[in-house]
Order: C-alpha cells, then structure tokens, then sequence
C-alpha cells in the first residue's frame, strides 16, 4: 500500500476537540432505509450489528495475530429457541376481551371461560406492521391470555420476550409483571428480558402469560412469544476497543490485540456536491494495521457480511455466490434471496428482501462458507506487520434492481438510470474513486464539525455529525425515468409512509443548505401528485403511499392545514436557495390553491392533526396557526420573486394581519398559549423561525424572545417538552426552537439536554427524534430522516440574502 494512502487515513485522527459524546448507536454502513448497517453498543464487539430497525445484519471482524484469533467487530450470531411462538412464526389461539375484566385477570388462577377465542396476532389492520390480524381489534383496549409449556430445564436469565406492540403494553407471566412500556410502540418484533421477578415467577411445565395493550391513535396490534437466548457456539477472544470517532461520513474505531493495532473505518461518501457519489450504494471499510509492542506480527483480517443483509427474514432462502472478477480486476461476492420478489412488499419494519448484496476487494481471498452460514467471508492477508502501517480496504454495495414504483411505474435508482450500469460497473467505479474519496470526506467532516462549532458550539456540533449519514440514510434516490431526481424519504418506525410532507419539513434545512437539487427532489412528487390530477383535494398530501411503493397516499387521515403551509413554506425557501422564482413559476397555480385554502382555513384551524400527529387532534392549535401565516408569508416572498407586486403585496398584509391578531388571540401573560381557547397551556412555537431565516418579517422578535424566555423555564433534564399535555419531546423541533433564541448563551442553554439524551439515553438505536424528556428514554420513532432539521441553525442567514 502506498504511503499516501496511509497517511490520507490518519486525517481522520484529526479533530478540533476531542470527541465526548457517546453515540446511541454507531453507524457503519448508512446508504438508503434497506441499505443500512448499526452497532448499538459502546464497543463494537459488544453486539450484533443490526439493521437499523433492531433486525441482525451481521457483520463480523476477526483478527489473526500470529495465529491467535480477537474479534473486534459484531458477535457471533444470537440464537433462540422457541418455547412460545409469535404469530410470525406460527399462529396460536388465546383467550381475550375487549371489555375491562375484573382484578387479578393477570393471574394464573383467573377463570377466563367467558373470555372470546381469538386467534393471533390481535389487530385492526391499520398499523405500521406487516402482519396482518387474525382477530379484528378496534377498540382502545385489549387483554389476552395464552397458556404456554416450558420444558424441565431452562435458562431463566436468557428467557426473551418476543414482543410486537402498538401501543403501550404490559406483560404478565404468573402474576407477575415481566415487562412494559409505555408511550410506545414497536412496528416488528423485538426481544426484551423478563423482570427480575418474572425469571422467579416462571417454572416448568404449564405458564399464563397475560397481556394488555392499549392503542390511544393509530393503528393497533399485540402479539407476545417466548424464546431462550442460546450461548454462542464458539466463543471468541475480544480484541480491546480503545477509541471511537463518529465523523459525518466515516466511523473509525481502534482496537489493541495481541501487540498489534487494527483501525477500522467505515466511510459512506454521502457528499452532497457529488449526487453520483452519494447515490452510489456502495461503502468502504478500511482495515490499517500496525505494531504496537515494537515486534512483527503475522497479521490477517477477516470480515463475514451476513447474507441476511438480502432477506426479510432470516427463514428466507438465500444464494450465495464467489462471482468472475469485473473489468477492472474487483474479485466479487454476491447475496440475494432465492424468490427474488422485486417491490414485493411494503410496510415499516421490513427488510428488503430482493436484489443482491455484494463484497468486492482486490487484495482479498473470498469464500462463501457453507449453505448453513449463509455468509460472504473475505481474509485479508497483511503478512508481517510491523511499526509501519498497513492498509486493505473492502467495498460492501447494493444493487436493488428496481427502487420505487411510482404511480404504477418501477424506477431505477438514480445511480442505476443508465440502462448499460451494472452493479459490477458501479463498483469499478467505486474502487477508482476511493483515494480521492477517503480524502475528500475527512475534510468535508471537518469543515462540517468547523461550521457547526462555529454556529451552534462544540454539542451542537456532536449532535449534527452524528445525523448527517442518518438523515441522508432514511431517503433513496430515484430517477423518474426521464432524468428527474426524486428523493424519497421513508417514515422509519413511524408507518412507513414514502414521501411524506410533515417529514420532508423537518429534515429540509440539511438538503437546503448542502444540495438543493435534493431539496426540490423531495417537493417534486407531491407537485406532481396534485397537478396529475391523481390528488384533486384543494391541499397537499400527506404522503404518496407506503415504501417503496408510491402509488397514492396511504395515510387513514389528511393534514390540510399541515401540509399547505409546509409545502408553500418549502417551496418559498428553495426559491430563496436558488436566488430566483423559477421554481415558484414551475408549480405557480399548485401554489396558489393551496394559498387560498390557508387563506380560509389557516389562521383558527379545525379539529385536525398536524405533524405531531401522535399528540392526537387538536382544535385552533396555535403553532399550527403560525405556520399557515407563515406559508401564507412565504407565498407573497415568492410573488415578490416573480415580479408580481400586487399579489405579494396582498399576502404580505394578509400576513401581518394574521400576525397581528394572533398575538392578541395567543396572548397568556408571559408566553402564548397551546390553542386559542386554553390559557393557562403552552407549546413550543417553533414554526415560527422561518419568519427570520425567509425574511418574512411579519412577527416582531419580541414574540419569539417573549417564548424563548418562558421555555428556559420549562426545560426537564432531557429536554424541552414539545407542550404542556406531555414531558415528552421532539429534538428536531428543540433544534427549530433554539434557532429563534437571539443570543448564543440561550441557544446552547436549550441545545445541551438533546446532546445530554443523545449521550446517557439507555435506548440503543438510531438516533430517536421523539424521547421522554425526564429519563432520556425513546418514546417511538428512530433512523428518521427528521434529524437533518438540526442543522437549522447552520441554514440561518444563507437563504434571504
């Protein structure tokens, strides 16, 4: 290996300051929602490697130091047996009902006999997982009983709950609480431990285990197993982690074994300069390797990628295979499930389960193990190791086939728009481009962590490093078929959606200040939605279906008010990006229904829900008051940027108006209230900071300083609550909040408890954008896209110019 290549990776060693904060999960492969790879432990040989729904998607790293072998990435693969299936793996029948039953129902004794027999899973069919009821559940509430055998000897420690819940549940074995939770909700399946005082509680032989659910919104669905964790097969030594960095684009890790140093960095070059780069779904891990104890070694470096990476669910066949070398001398390695069902299923907790995962390398031996493994296993043999370091690299892509179908329609992805690219093409590419690559993401991660020190301070900084990859990551780039970018995001464990508006809104400032191109990709389809003629409503849709399929809102319920200003507002701020009204001109008369529908029906809004929909409806909600002004303000900056004076004018003194009236109508001594008819309530108003980033200017500041005062009074250890209903929180919309701050000490002040919950939340996944602001734990919601909202104070003062 050449010594630039080398010294180019010690680039990422360097930082302004040490880093501190302490990720709630790593990323390490972040591409698109199916292309995406986490570990959720402080170390990284301390868990499997995960999907970014919770799913395995295991990767393992094994170093061979003069024979001896440590582990430095991933674990061995967790294996259950079943005692008591899920739905998902074999239906079952329960007792149940749907009226309060009398105390003691949890208990082994209860007599259930006027209980109804229903078969699992329990469900009104109107959630976000993709298993579908057996027994119809559409009431608030929902108790069931199943018996369940043990066998004589068991584990109780390693005993797991198998649980799929929407919403709060509460699980009884016995008796005795095993497990609940509540708000929350969980669109798969996941394992959680029994209590202390469940593992006494069950015994051999015949169980109860009693379950209550309760769906307060939404979609509902329960359905409860029991496994046994079973202990690896064969253990292996752990190599010693001895340092993390999470950069935008590159995680480096370092670890100690056996003398030797191995520094593995994971880089996924989302730029957003380079479009075909970014929509490239291929990474890098880069393997250094060096001597510590002043001797030579005999070093190897083993990595195993999961062929579940290519499937659902592990049960599904797969097809491994060590490919021909491509054109430009990759040896390759494929995984894809044996059905090969393109855009076969949609739905939230899903993993895809056609197209074909690949490894590519040239300077490594590649097998794919035996059929049991279902592995792509690839050594890389650095010979003798000594104080000079050493470097191998490996690419980990994927080519979906088809990405989206859009009205009917199946669409490449746009890296794929070019009937003649090939995966195997793609990844030659790749390969070319990966010394410059590896160059250009270490500086542009720290220019990154630079601008946003310098905007916000070193945590918010933390924070914004940590979601650049993940809110890139929770979109997928798609070529319309006619050299049209789309940007589809996906509603990650919120229901799924594709392109959903009141998702685009808060993840917009990120693709606004780096790539506006993205930002026009996200509005595109709704514009097109309405103008087909496919959405004759006079307001925006709320989404364009379920990923990946895009064929027409799925949503149970509109959001005019919501989308309207979204929209409008939007489109205003990409209008500002490119320093014209081109855009507006494009969608003039879309604009301009949806306008007057806010003009009638923004300002006191109705009974609806709004992008916080899992507060539940609300009436003459005052925030959502503020956007439609603002969207109806937006709109008159557009006409403005047309040339069209009398309409901007008209809609700049609507504006103001508004404005006016609803400081009188908001009015609750020393803040604004919640709703027009509650005083005595509040919420954060943070709809309001586009009024200074657009140049709107029909609030005063004092509106926004009279707010800011009063939240810096109402923030909890872990954040301010979104309003006085809950302790809960929306970080994104703290992040929009902060931004109206007009002095740096208060912006810091209402920043530090979201870097405080990102750092000490026991909730171990992607960063979650809705968390309890008194315990720092996830309510719902993680890996969303909605993360790119953070970097709104970096956007402030680069549109109205």
């Amino acid at each position: 290996m050449k010594k630039s290549i080398v010294a180019l990776l010690s680039l990422f060693s360097i930082s302004t300051q040490a880093q501190q904060l302490r990720p709630p999960a790593v990323p390490l492969i972040a591409n698109d929602p199916y292309f995406s790879i986490w570990s959720v432990s402080d170390k990284a040989n301390e868990s499997v490697t995960r999907h970014w729904t919770g799913k395995n998607h295991s990767l393992q790293g094994i170093v061979e130091v003069d024979g001896k072998a440590f582990q430095f990435l991933g674990m061995p693969k967790i294996n259950y047996k079943t005692y008591a299936s899920t739905a998902a793996e074999k239906v079952y029948q329960a007792k149940y009902t749907l009226d309060t039953p009398a105390a003691g129902w949890e208990k082994e004794s209860f007599d259930d006999n006027s209980w109804k027999i229903g078969t699992a899973p329990f469900g009104d069919g109107a959630g976000s997982n993709p298993m579908r009821p057996n027994t119809d559940w559409k009431t608030k509430k929902i108790w069931y009983r199943r018996a369940v055998e043990l066998p004589a000897k068991f584990n109780a420690e390693k005993l797991r709950l198998q649980v799929s819940n929407d919403d709060d549940v509460q699980i009884y074995i016995n008796g005795v609480l095993a497990y609940e939770c509540g708000p929350c909700y969980i669109a798969g399946y996941e394992q959680y431990k029994l209590s202390p005082a469940a593992q006494k509680a069950i015994k051999p032989g015949k169980n109860i285990i009693a379950v209550h659910c309760i769906n307060p919104i939404g979609g509902g669905f329960v359905d409860v197993g029991i496994q046994e964790e079973l202990p690896p097969a064969t253990p292996v030594t752990a190599a010693t982690q001895t340092s993390v960095q999470v950069k935008a684009t590159n995680t480096i890790y370092t670890f100690d074994a056996n003398g030797v140093q191995v520094k593995a960095t994971f880089t996924s070059p989302l730029l957003m300069d380079e479009l075909e780069v970014l929509a490239r779904p291929a990474s890098y891990i880069t393997f250094e390797t060096s001597s510590k104890d002043g001797r030579s070694h005999k070093v190897k470096v083993k990595m195993d990628v999961s062929a579940d990476l290519a499937v659902n669910m592990p049960s599904q066949e797969v097809a491994t295979k060590v490919l021909p070398n491509t054109t430009g001398g990759l040896k390759l390695m494929s995984a894809g499930s044996v059905e090969q069902k393109i855009l076969g299923k949609r739905g939230d907790d899903l993993r895809i389960d056609w197209g074909y995962a690949y490894v590519a390398a040239k300077n490594a031996t590649f097998t794919t193990g035996t059929p049991q493994e279902r592995v792509l296993k690839s050594t890389f043999d650095f010979g003798t190791v000594g104080q000079t370091s050493k470097s191998n690299h490996l690419i980990l892509a994927y080519d979906d086939i088809y990405a989206v179908q859009y009205f009917g329609k199946n669409l490449r992805a746009w890296w794929r728009r070019d009937a003649s690219m090939t995966a195997e093409k793609m990844l030659d590419e790749a390969e070319k481009d990966y010394s410059r690559l590896m160059a250009k993401t270490a500086a542009f991660d720290q220019q990154l962590y630079q601008d946003a020190q310098k905007a916000g301070g070193k945590e918010y900084a933390d924070l914004c490093e940590l979601a650049y990859r993940q809110a890139i990551a929770a979109h997928k780039t798609v070529d319309r078929g006619d050299g049209t970018l789309l940007f589809f995001s996906k509603e990650n464990f919120s229901n799924g959606s594709i392109g959903t508006v009141d998702v685009t809104y808060p993840s917009a400032p990120m693709f606004l200040l780096y790539n506006n191109t993205l930002m026009k990709g996200l509005l595109e389809f709704i514009f097109e939605y309405s103008e087909s003629g496919k959405w004759a409503k006079p307001f925006a849709a709320h989404d364009v279906g379920t990923y990946p399929l895009a064929n027409g809102q799925t949503y149970g319920e509109d959001m005019p008010v919501e989308e309207c200003g979204n929209m409008i507002i939007l489109a205003a701020a990409t209008c500002l990006k490119d320093g014209n009204g081109d855009y507006a001109k494009k969608h003039w008369s879309t604009l301009s229904t949806w306008v007057k529908y806010l003009e009638e029906y923004g300002f006191d809004p109705a009974n609806q829900l709004c992008t916080d929909d899992f507060a539940g409806h609300l009436a003459r909600n005052i925030n959502l008051s503020a956007k439609a002004i603002m969207g109806i303000a937006s709109y008159a900056k557009m006409a403005e940027l047309v040339d069209d004076k009398a309409t901007a004018n008209k809609y700049q003194a609507m504006a103001k108006e508004m404005a006016s009236k609803w400081q009188t109508m908001a009015e609750d001594g020393d803040h604004y209230a919640l709703t027009f008819d509650k005083k005595g309530t509040w919420s954060q108003k943070y709809n309001l900071v586009w009024d200074e980033l657009l140049g709107l200017n029909v609030f005063p500041k004092s509106v926004m300083q009279k707010e800011i005062k009063y939240y810096l009074n109402k923030q909890e250890k872990y954040g301010l609550p979104l309003d006085s209903r809950k302790t809960y929180t929306k970080s994104d919309w703290i992040m929009w909040t902060a931004t109206m701050a007009d002095s740096q000490q208060d912006f810091e002040a209402l920043i530090h408890p979201i870097w405080k919950f990102a750092n000490e939340t026991t909730s171990r996944v992607p960063l979650s954008d809705w968390h309890e602001t008194t315990n720092a734990k996830q309510v719902g919601f993680q890996a969303r896209s909605v993360v790119g909202g953070y970097f709104i104070k970096m956007l402030e003062g680069k549109l109205n110019k």
